[in-house]
């Protein structure tokens, strides 16, 4: 059944965008029209009608109007910094509460409370649910009230020059020169898009006593971002509080967000930043590791699905038809879970405040279907393309769309993909894991005793581990079996010995791990391995035998805890019945984390660049550059099964 409804939803999808436009209601006050209504809010009339189209008729005192969100701080255009909570109270809404009448009631804005309750920017109270009141200090009360209050208006620079754009100038550069911040230079000039040696721009009269700026090898432009600090950014950079002000006199007012900075390239030993591990502030891991709390961007984030759900063998007016197809397809039945979790990450951004345009497309596993749907649609403005599935698929997407540089990502195929600047690979490598569970031995192995199995068909992972852990000991088993007779010897008494275990044969896991069992009644014995593959699913397998050696390996998610409440878990089961499988909640995941880069970082680019980390029900994703170009997933579990047969993460 639950198949049944997710292909009715996507059947839905085919025919209509899922659009959900961020948006706050205004009531309409005594005196006002659409014009001034537009005014107020930085907006043209035309966005006020698209969204109220009875309002051409005129508009009511009293009457709501759907205000489209264009502020990247999701508050009117023009409304003044808010001055930043001490403390929240807890308020549960009741019958007939308004936002307006819980303002005058704990005396802050309706723009405070929608500012830390963000799913207030799209919907209206809702009676019983629970919403978080701000408490600022009393300086911050007092010059509330005290300030008269001015209809907002968007922040304008009236007095404007004319700059025309030289030879590898930048947008940072250029707002750097005249005092400005990309923001405010972007909106002076709408059209502009990609900078062009010879065009005119609009610019402000506040010009900096310096030449014009021009990024080098040994400096570049850095953007101020929210919540940073002038100490972790000469941690970032690598250099010191005074070389930092000497660069940038502006500093010593005060680091303020969006300003544009002139920073170095190089560390104080001329090593290229990119090439050395750079020192994060502590604010800055904070900020990474729940992107929610660092959103700043809530224009609509426009993305394309692509997936191969091979509707053309699905007769929709026959629910058997379909039940059948399903039953036999096993691409089908993955696509429809990871879409199905797609759309419920939707629902939670949404709540977030980041309303999404999503675009599905059904790829038939065939590039050349892949290749059709790009060149006979438009993707001008897409944000990001998740999917499609499989390698030679997404490889089709990323190069078609490599000179609109629109990001595309591999949601889980764990092959080797051909390196493009806009392909990126959100499950990690077989190789990766492999990497990662050497790391982890090699880093926790210190006082162990160390015994390596393989088989000749492990030859080469043989050799990456005898090279980390030189001091290991070998035992070659015979044929596909390794008796207790050919461990016991290597075993030592007085530590803990770690035997790491390479092979694929069922024949030769199941009597390595039944021997183990036995010996570890009188050894400390713990299980390792750089590959579970499927042969450990076998019956032959006994699960006791692996919980007994606590049995760790690596793997690019972690199984979720059905004794913890989770959010997402609940509602999904609420919703079909079912507890989700690892591809609903991957597509759930990752379908989040895009939204949530995108929010916080503008693009996934930079959230690369800043090298953020991010973790969600299952999965994590921390993008590194690939060597032949492109990024992948890093991000890797080291799972360990308890005694109990229950899973969890291995410190």
């Amino acid at each position: 059944m639950k198949f049944i409804i997710v292909l009715c939803l996507f059947f839905q999808g085919l025919s209509l965008t899922a659009y959900a436009q961020a948006y706050k209601y205004h009531t309409v006050a005594p005196e006002e029209n659409v014009f001034r209504i537009a005014q107020k809010y930085g907006i043209s009339t035309e966005a006020i009608y698209k969204y109220n189209p009875d309002a051409r008729n005129g508009v009511n005192v009293g009457s709501k109007l759907v205000i489209p969100i264009q502020d990247e701080t999701g508050n009117a255009p023009g409304t003044p910094a808010a001055p930043q909570a001490v403390t929240f109270i807890d308020h549960k809404v009741q019958r007939q509460e308004t936002i307006y009448r819980l303002s005058k009631q704990y005396e802050v804005s309706e723009e405070d409370i929608k500012r830390y309750n963000k799913q207030l920017y799209s919907k209206e109270l809702q009676l019983g649910e629970t919403i978080k009141i701000p408490v600022f200090s009393k300086s911050a009360v007092r010059e509330t009230r005290t300030t008269p209050a001015q209809p907002s208006r968007p922040v304008q620079i009236t007095n404007t020059r004319e700059h025309i754009i030289l030879p590898k100038e930048t947008k940072y550069g250029i707002a750097r020169k005249y005092g400005m911040t990309v923001n405010e230079l972007e909106s002076l000039n709408p059209t502009v898009d990609v900078l062009q040696p010879g065009i005119m721009l609009k610019v402000g009269t506040n010009v900096l006593d310096e030449p014009v700026i021009i990024t080098g090898d040994d400096f570049q432009f850095y953007e101020v971002q929210p919540q940073e600090t002038l100490f972790g950014l000469t941690q970032r950079f690598q250099v010191s509080q005074d070389s930092l002000i000497a660069l940038n006199p502006a500093l010593k007012d005060g680091l303020k967000f969006g300003m544009v900075l002139k920073v170095p390239t190089k560390d104080a030993r001329g090593r290229e930043l990119e090439d050395i591990e750079i020192p994060v502030a502590e604010s800055f891991e904070k900020r990474s590791a729940d992107l929610s709390n660092s959103l700043k961007d809530f224009s609509t984030k426009n993305l394309v699905l692509m997936l191969p759900f091979n509707t053309s063998k699905v007769n929709k007016d026959t629910i058997s038809n379909s039940r059948g197809v399903l039953q036999n397809d096993r691409v089908m039945r993955i696509s429809l879970d990871f879409y199905s979790g797609v759309l419920m990450a939707l629902e939670t951004a949404k709540e977030m405040g980041i309303s999404t345009n999503l675009k599905v497309y059904d790829t038939q596993q065939q590039p050349g279907t892949v290749s059709s749907i790009i060149q006979n649609n438009n993707f001008n403005n897409v944000h990001a393309v998740i999917g499609p599935l499989f390698q030679a698929t997404s490889e089709e997407a990323a190069s078609r769309l490599l000179n609109q540089n629109i990001p595309v990502i591999s949601p889980i195929s764990n092959r080797e993909l051909r390196g493009m600047p806009n392909l990126y690979q959100a499950r990690p490598s077989d190789e990766m894991l492999t990497d990662a569970m050497i790391n982890y031995l090699r880093d926790n192995s210190q006082g162990k005793n160390i015994i390596i199995i393989a088989d000749s068909k492990n030859s080469a992972v043989k050799s990456k581990l005898m090279n980390a852990l030189p001091n290991a000991r070998l035992v070659n088993p015979a044929g596909n079996n390794v008796s207790s007779g050919a461990i016991s010897p290597s075993l030592m008494s007085d530590r803990e010995n770690w035997i790491i275990l390479e092979s694929e044969s069922v024949a030769l896991l199941g009597s390595a791990t039944s021997a183990m069992y036995r010996l570890a009644r009188g050894n400390r014995i713990k299980l390792f391995t750089t590959n579970k593959n499927s042969s450990y699913d076998s019956d032959i397998i006994v699960n006791e035998h692996l919980g007994r050696l606590e049995f760790h390996y690596p793997s690019e998610y972690k199984e979720f805890d059905e004794t913890v409440t989770d959010r997402f878990i609940d509602t999904y089961k609420s919703k079909y019945g079912v507890v989700p499988n690892n591809y609903t909640v991957r597509g759930y995941d990752l379908t989040l984390d895009v939204l949530l880069r995108l929010g916080a970082m503008s693009t996934l680019e930079r959230s690369v660049k800043e090298n953020i980390e991010t973790e969600y029900v299952e999965n994590k994703f921390l993008y590194r550059p690939k060597q032949n170009g492109g990024f992948s997933n890093n991000a890797v579990y080291i799972m360990k099964l308890n005694n109990d047969l229950t899973l969890s993460v291995a410190n």
